[in-house]
């Protein structure tokens, strides 16, 4: 039975193998049919495949002096181990881009480059940050064993945190920067490059534009408030309700801030304290620096000497010397002491005279000796060495290459709910070179906001921002706009509607600052007029049916004028009571008000009110001014009313200048209109201006260099044809010339003096008839442009006047030379003859002919 039972299981067991066996055949179909497309992955850039063979010697060699100073580097680095066993080897002396071992001080070159924007720490920062592209270190937790030139780097515009703080430093120095490249300890934020916790530093400059309303001072004779008689217990009760609830909402406020702060916090990183990270040092004293402070070369950021960012330093050098950090970094560079002269902290590798001295106090100072000093230079003198000159070539930085800044044109920055995003000039057809989109999420998926900054637009646009929320778009001018535009708000372009323009005053004739607008109202601010006008308010009533389906704007067209208000600064020629502080043409009701400016040491002011009359009443009968039209109160004086003459002069005067003020508000109207569509125009066209010093970019100054040129070149051979042989064509074909009779001497002048002649003719042939030919192009042009002139576009008729204006040139240059041909072409045939008179080969045959 026993048997029987295993027999039986050993059968179940080979059943099961067969069925998992056929299973996993037709798997393996089932995954052999699926296909996999393996994406393509970028390869990481290879420093060991770039071409050397261009490079200069010093890049592929040590002088006796670099190799002496490896071997002090050496020696330095022994006595380090030894002294200090627990401590990380020193970054001395890695390889360059040709394999050669390189002192890390020599690999400084200081340069100053012709770029104003590179003179400053800011500017050169922002520049190596946006031209280069961030390389991770191959280990986080060692210095690279290979350091490129800056040269290099900037050719390859690519390297990590070692590359990027040598290049810097280099500019730093060479704009008279005290600078240093650090070799230190940072947060892996840093050291990644990682700024998506980091608020945009644009975002944090318009914050600190904010300012905070400053509060009048109570003046010492104003008049008292009204006596307060609430009960002080009711208000006590309501502040404590209202201290209440604020307490609460900040209690509030501040557990959604600490939760969003848990939320956004980094994991914790496991090297922490150990990854290494190379920045820039500039201490204080050079270029008028007050305080020592530190520069990421990744980021451009400036930070404090005791940031938590930076964790601590192993060593610093710069073009002259190296030193090593002897102090303790338990508590990050909080602690640190930048004074390299002194030796306790910092250990210096060369004993050099221009080593930084060390700071003592005025006592420590009196105690040392003159002859300690002198014999301590004495020693100095002995033992010093001078750091060789930099193996690196001048660092040169082309015009192109500054202009263009991030590789390929284009780069982009993730930050806390932002992204900011670059381009070099003249990239994007619009102008466009920085867009920042602002984010309400942390996941960046819903728009909040976003800015653009554009550069050498044709209309002077030098910014946009769009509100999401919102949808108002704000659009600001550079000075030079065709209408004084200084900045458009807008949700649409359709007339109107709701919307503010800014404009420079000191371009207008009107003194427009301001105008806001929308479907009832227009508001106009100004600014330095003579008539001391500051503000304007119309009030628009609805449109007729009738007006609505006129599409022509025509003053008949315009939207019905309800009120219209003005007011004035204070005019000091005048007095106060015959000075206008504002008036309002009720245009409907038939009212005009005015009110005049308060007169010295009075709380009230005079004030008129004027009631237009018909021509003629509901009976025809003529109406004439009466007192009971104008209605006045004068404040302070006892004189009698005017005379209704001079009320009647004084309302015919406001009636007029009522209808110069409908005028006025129509003109606004269509100026509005008149904006709209050159804004339309422009913003479909987006031209780019070219500065006539760009000659790359500047195709009319460029075809004008290029005629010169040529110009020139025909100037360069005609001197050299006037010093050719021409006889020597007539030579050959006479064959020998050793005896010639005096028939073939004059018959070998004047076949060379006719084929000359003949020469000068197809020459003047041939620049007139480029002459004819461009003249009748340009007829065949202009008569082309007669004909479609009605239907043309802006961008034809430009295209018509660049052609125009290029064809005048060329017509005007063909003809200098035509007229300088011809005056010049007797001259040289003259000289051509007396040449040949003096040639020594026919002067004994010509000598009774010349």
């Amino acid at each position: 039975m026993e048997v029987l039972r295993e027999n039986g299981e050993q059968e179940e067991e080979e059943k099961k193998v067969l069925v998992i066996s056929n299973e996993l055949q037709d798997l393996e179909e089932k995954l052999s049919r699926i296909k996999v497309h393996i994406p393509n992955v970028v390869p990481e850039f290879d420093w060991n495949s770039i071409d050397t063979s261009q490079l200069p010697a010093s890049y592929k060699t040590n002088s006796a002096k670099e190799q002496m100073l490896l071997q002090l580097a050496d020696n330095f680095h022994r006595q380090y181990a030894h002294l200090c066993p627990d401590r990380q080897p020193l970054f001395l002396h890695p390889l360059n881009e040709c394999g050669v071992e390189k002192f890390v001080s020599t690999t400084v070159r200081p340069t100053l480059q012709p770029y104003p924007e590179l003179y400053n720490w800011d500017g050169c920062a922002q520049f190596v940050s946006d031209y280069l592209t961030m390389e991770p270190l191959s280990s986080p937790i060692t210095p690279p064993s290979y350091l490129p030139s800056p040269t290099t780097i900037l050719k390859y515009q690519r390297g990590n945190c070692f590359g990027f703080s040598v290049l810097l430093c280099s500019l730093l120095i060479g704009a008279g920067y005290d600078a240093y490249c650090v070799n230190g300890y940072a947060t892996r934020e840093i050291c990644m490059m990682d700024e998506t916790r980091e608020v945009c530093p644009l975002l944090e400059k318009s914050k600190k534009v904010l300012k905070e309303p400053v509060k009048e001072k109570a003046k010492k004779y104003a008049v008292k408030p009204p006596r307060d008689l609430r009960s002080k217990f009711e208000l006590q009760q309501v502040s404590k309700k209202e201290a209440d609830i604020k307490a609460a909402q900040k209690k509030k406020q501040k557990e959604e801030e600490e939760r969003v702060m848990e939320a956004e916090k980094p994991t914790p990183d496991p090297l922490y304290g150990l990854r290494v990270h190379a920045w820039v040092l500039v201490l204080s004293g050079k270029r008028e620096v007050p305080e020592s402070f530190f520069i990421d070369p990744f980021t451009a950021h400036s930070y404090s000497t005791s940031d938590d960012h930076f964790l601590g330093i192993e060593s610093i050098w710069n073009h002259k010397n190296y030193w090593v950090n002897m102090q303790d970094c338990w508590n990050g560079c909080k602690d640190l002491t930048f004074d390299l002269g002194d030796p306790v902290r910092w250990e210096f590798m060369l004993l050099g005279t221009d080593k930084p001295l060390l700071l003592l106090p005025e006592e420590e100072e009196e105690e040392l000796a003159d002859e300690d000093l002198d014999d301590f230079d004495k020693e100095e003198e002995e033992k010093g060495f001078d750091m060789p000159p930099s193996w690196v070539d001048l660092i040169q930085i082309s015009r192109k290459e500054f202009e263009t800044r991030c590789p390929q044109g284009k780069k982009v920055i993730q930050y806390k709910s932002a992204k900011l995003e670059k381009w070099a000039p003249y990239l994007n057809s619009n102008g466009l070179v920085k867009r920042l989109t602002v984010y309400e999420d942390p996941e960046c998926v819903r728009v909040l906001e976003v800015k653009g900054w554009f550069e050498n637009r044709e209309d002077m646009m030098n910014m946009r921002q769009l509100n999401k929320k919102t949808e108002v778009t704000t659009e600001y001018f550079s000075p030079g706009h065709i209408q004084g535009l200084k900045a458009h708000s807008y949700k649409t372009m359709e007339p109107e509607t709701e919307r503010t323009m800014e404009f420079y005053s000191e371009t207008r004739v009107d003194g427009l600052q301001k105008r806001v607008e929308n479907t009832k109202e227009m508001t106009e601010y100004f600014e330095g007029r003579s008539d001391f006008l500051h503000y304007r308010h119309t009030e628009f009533g609805r449109r007729t049916k009738r007006a609505q389906m006129v599409l022509i704007n025509t003053e008949l067209n315009a939207r019905p004028i309800v009120q219209i208000k003005e007011q004035f600064h204070r005019n000091p020629e005048k007095p106060a009571d015959e000075d206008v502080a504002e008036r309002i043409f009720m245009i409907l009701e038939g009212r005009i008000m005015l009110t005049y400016h308060c007169k010295d040491d009075y709380i009230t002011a005079s004030k008129k009110e004027f009631i237009k009359w018909k021509d003629v009443d509901n009976k025809g009968n003529k109406v004439i001014m009466t007192s009971d039209m104008c209605i006045s109160y004068q404040v302070g004086s006892s004189v009698k009313n005017k005379k209704l003459l001079h009320l009647y002069e004084m309302m015919l005067k406001l009636m007029e200048e009522e209808k110069q003020l409908r005028h006025q508000v129509w003109e606004s109207e269509t100026e509005v209109l008149e904006i709209l569509k050159i804004r339309e125009e422009e913003a479909a066209a987006s031209k780019l201006t070219v500065s006539m010093y760009d000659t790359e970019r500047n195709e009319k100054s460029k075809q004008q260099r290029e005629t010169m040129e040529r110009l020139m070149l025909e100037e360069r051979q005609r001197q050299v044809e006037q010093d050719l042989d021409y006889l020597a064509p007539f030579l050959i074909q006479m064959g020998s010339t050793e005896k010639m009779s005096k028939w073939q001497a004059l018959r070998l002048k004047e076949d060379c003096l006719n084929d000359f002649k003949h020469h000068l003719i197809d020459k003047a042939n041939l620049i007139q008839a480029r002459f004819e030919k461009e003249t009748q192009e340009l007829q065949k042009k202009q008569q082309w442009y007669q004909q479609n002139q009605l239907s043309m576009t802006l961008e034809d008729e430009d295209a018509y006047l660049t052609y125009c204006s290029d064809a005048m040139f060329r017509i005007r240059i063909l003809e200098i030379r035509l007229n300088r041909h011809k005056e010049m072409a007797p001259q040289k045939y003259i000289e051509l003859e007396e040449k040949l008179c003096k040639d020594p080969r026919l002067t004994e045959y010509l000598k009774f002919n010349v």
